[in-house]
């Protein structure tokens, strides 16, 4: 039992001691509501006792008691009785705590945010009680962060600060425990733990965009930025405009174009015939361009590079005798500025005189970041000032990117395209015919040709830069149209559902389409015109690799001198690579025919069983395999090759419709459907006067999509010819390897012979040939009908773009060594 001490002690005194018994004190009597204690005499005679608890007493449920005491003496005997009672005494007790329990925190966990960049000097409090009835051991005395490393603080009262400034970009939450400590310092079981989240700086800015954007080709519009919106952190704003830029410079010639032979483009386009590319490919015809420094991109993109010390000469064949007071030249090129305080003439076409003096009668030069062309006409006034330099000054010619440039002359007017936009010269010099002579001419690329006035003939005024496409196209000059067409880009920005934009959204594309800036006065509705922003690239082979995307936006405030400032973003689109084409010809590949056959009037008919299919592998998730599948695609040139010996055009020949090939077999160029294509190889025949004098016959044929970027298969067809008297058994004469390959190549045309199934694009297939000379002449212009085109041919009223095609004009190149009066 627990003793109570009391103070004073528990004394009671009878005035009748020292009598036994009545002076003696027996008992002490409680008088109270249950209280849980219990009185005892220690000594009679001295009248001490003592106070205990009959069982536990806590403090927790009961602090304090008061109740009421008294003191019976022994009476007049052993038995009590007549004893008497004291007064009665009041007894507080209170009852020490013990620190039996430990501190326990309010909350199981404590949540809070801060926003970066700031010290707090509270961020949050945390409380724990303790259930001990004391004042000592009841009341918390500290708390303390157990977690180490941490930048935070807490005082006694549980108060939580940062102690440094914290940067959402290092870490956006932390986590902290927290103990407790009651002043009799005993410590809290559970630590606690307290959450606090870094908030971002509010900061103006588009969110919600993706830096990457993937772009499957053939899967038209792309959108760039579905989730994106501009936080303004509550400023209120007037207006907004953005610009979305798409930047592509690096990719072919500043974008992604068809990547067809300039002639081809120009069909394609509906340019006016008789066009001379003085910057071809390098072949026996055309070895001009041989020296020269090419720069072949991945997409067949053909680019002469200048470094100013490459030129070249023009054969004199090649050059227009005479450009008329109409013409047009036309050219790529990709320019900066010169180095040097006095910067030279750069010559990009040069037409002087080739011996004796030095006149420049035309020519197209960079000067100082100016693009100059000079004309000089022979006119029989010689006394007459006439228009005789154009100058422009324009950001293009020097800011080192591609850009289309297309000149086209009316003489006395002078008209500069660039990318399809119109320029009209800032300055325009006249002066004085140039007298006429019978000095010759020298056409030169990338500087000018000096022959007269110095003691060594040489080249001068070099240029440095890069061409591609440099064309010159007399008696006549383009269309805007054409102009556009030929240097439109097949990739842009886009806007997918125009009439789902938001009310007061104005828009605004550049030619291009690369650049697109949108204005409005409501926020939302520029998010959500923001959003349909799209990506698209109508190549069905487009060039893979990134396009860089610039997006930059101006705000306005409501009459407020200051206003929040908006940080440009950058991302790119990255075109994936697209499934490489599968050009497959097949077909019969021998052919075993009598000796009447290759006499006959028709001839045999080489490829009439030929069919030209395209197949690409496309992923099957499925099987985990590549699947193929047929494709539809154009083609641009088909060659047919002899193996071995070559024609004898004395006795063979081949002949397409009714038109006879007597010194090579054809080649066949234009953009066209594989279909027309073989529609047309359909009608190559095979003709042989003397078969018994001929060897067995070999032809390959090859065709090709995007100017060689996709080859077919090469295929084989053996012509054996069967004669009478050896009609069992068969000679092959091509069982050596052949001794050379007969290729063809350039420059007569045809248009496809098929027009009741061409597309609605100016489409064509073109016949080529070259003979063994570089030297050719134009010797007719056949033209071939189909027998319901002759019927028609009074009742024609087509337009003057599909005049080409429908003439099915056809120009033969041969060698003049064979031309006979």
């Amino acid at each position: 039992m627990d003793i109570v001490l009391l103070d004073p002690p528990l004394v009671a005194l009878d005035k009748d001691a020292p009598v036994p018994y009545a002076g003696e004190i027996c008992a002490f009597k409680i008088h109270g509501l249950e209280a849980p204690f219990e009185a005892v005499v220690l000594n009679g005679t001295s009248g001490e006792g003592q106070l205990r608890a009959r069982g536990p007493v806590d403090c927790e449920l009961q602090k304090e008691y008061t109740f009421i005491i008294q003191a019976h003496d022994c009476g007049a005997g052993p038995g009590g009785t007549g004893g008497k009672k004291s007064h009665k005494a009041v007894v507080h007790i209170q009852v020490n705590d013990v620190n039996e329990f430990s501190p326990v925190f309010r909350e199981a966990q404590y949540q809070a945010a801060v926003t970066e960049g700031k010290i707090y000097d509270n961020i949050l409090q945390v409380e724990a009680t303790d259930q001990d009835c004391s004042p000592q051991y009841s009341q918390i005395c500290n708390y303390q962060i157990t977690t180490s490393n941490t930048p935070f603080a807490i005082d006694r009262n549980g108060n939580i600060r940062n102690t440094e400034k914290l940067s959402f970009d290092k870490q956006q939450q932390y986590e902290v425990l927290v103990t407790a400590f009651d002043c009799g310092q005993k410590r809290s079981t559970e630590s606690v733990a307290v959450h606090i989240d870094v908030k971002p700086v509010c900061k103006p800015g588009w969110q919600g965009w993706n830096k990457r954007v993937d772009y499957e080709p053939g899967t038209g519009s792309k959108q760039l930025f579905p989730k994106m919106h501009l936080e303004t952190c509550g400023g209120p704003l007037s207006s907004v405009r953005t610009m979305v830029e798409l930047q592509t410079s690096h990719i072919g010639k500043g974008c992604d174009r068809e990547t067809y032979s300039e002639k081809s483009l120009q069909k394609l386009c509906g340019a006016s015939s008789g066009s001379t590319d003085l910057l071809p490919a390098p072949s026996v015809s055309t070895n001009w361009t041989a020296s020269l420094v090419t720069d072949s991109g991945r997409d067949s993109d053909l680019i002469f590079r200048f470094d100013g010390r490459q030129a070249a000469k023009i054969p004199d064949q090649m050059v227009p005798q005479n450009l008329t007071d109409q013409f047009t030249i036309a050219t790529w090129m990709k320019h900066g500025p010169t180095p040097g305080l006095r910067a030279e003439k750069e010559t990009l076409l040069c037409n002087s005189d080739k011996t004796e003096m030095n006149r420049h009668h035309y020519s197209l030069y960079v000067h100082n970041c100016r693009l100059v062309f000079l004309l000089r006409r022979d006119f029989t006034q010689v006394d007459t000032f006439r228009p005789a330099e154009f100058h422009w000054k324009l950001e293009q010619i020097c800011d080192k990117e591609w850009h289309y440039y297309v000149i086209n002359v009316e003489f006395p007017v002078v008209t500069l395209y660039v990318d399809g936009v119109t320029f009209d010269p800032y300055l325009v010099t006249d002066d004085w015919p140039i007298h006429p002579s019978q000095i010759d001419v020298q056409l030169t690329l990338g500087a000018c040709w000096q022959g007269g006035e110095v003691t060594m003939p040489r080249f001068t005024q070099y240029f440095r830069g890069s061409l591609s496409g440099l064309t010159i196209r007399p008696g006549k000059i383009e269309s805007q149209k054409v102009i556009s067409c030929l240097q439109a880009c097949k990739e842009g920005l886009d806007i997918n559902s125009l009439e789902s934009l938001g009310k007061g959204i104005k828009f605004h594309f550049n030619p291009a389409q690369s650049i697109l800036v949108m204005e409005g006065e409501d926020l939302e509705n520029m998010n959500a015109a923001l959003r349909k922003v799209s990506y698209i690239n109508s190549r069905q082979f487009p060039t893979p690799g990134i396009r860089h995307l610039h997006i930059s936006t101006s705000v306005q405030c409501f009459g407020e001198d200051t206003c929040i400032s908006i940080p440009d973003i950058d991302a790119v689109v990255m075109v994936l690579q697209p499934s490489e084409p599968r050009i497959t010809i097949a077909g019969v590949d021998r052919l075993t025919r009598p000796v009447a056959d290759l006499r006959g009037p028709a001839g045999l008919t080489l490829f009439q069983d030929l069919h030209i299919i395209s197949t690409r592998t496309v992923a099957n998730l499925t099987v985990q395999l590549g699947v193929q599948e047929e494709i539809i695609h154009n083609l641009d040139y088909c060659d047919i090759l002899v193996l071995g010996e070559e024609l004898r055009p004395e006795q063979e020949g081949l002949q397409l419709q009714r038109m006879t090939i007597e010194t090579c077999p054809p080649s066949l160029l234009g953009v066209d459907s594989m279909s027309n294509y073989e529609q047309v190889i359909r009608q190559v025949h095979y003709h042989n006067w003397h078969p018994t004098q001929t060897p067995d016959r070999k032809f390959r044929l090859t065709c090709s999509e995007l100017n060689g970027r996709y080859t077919s298969n090469e295929f084989t067809l053996e012509i054996s010819v069967l004669h009478k008297s050896e009609a069992g058994e068969h000679v092959n004469h091509m069982v050596a390897p052949p001794q050379y390959m007969q290729v063809v190549h350039h420059p007569a045309m045809v248009h496809s012979l098929y027009p009741t199934h061409v597309p609605s694009a100016a489409t064509v297939v073109i016949v080529i040939c070259i003979a063994a000379l570089v030297v050719v002449v134009v010797l007719g212009i056949y033209r071939i009908h189909l027998t319901h085109q002759q019927e028609g041919r009074s009742s024609d009223t087509t337009k003057e773009g599909e005049l080409d095609w429908n003439d099915s004009a056809l120009n033969i190149t041969v060698n003049p060594m064979e031309v006979r009066d």
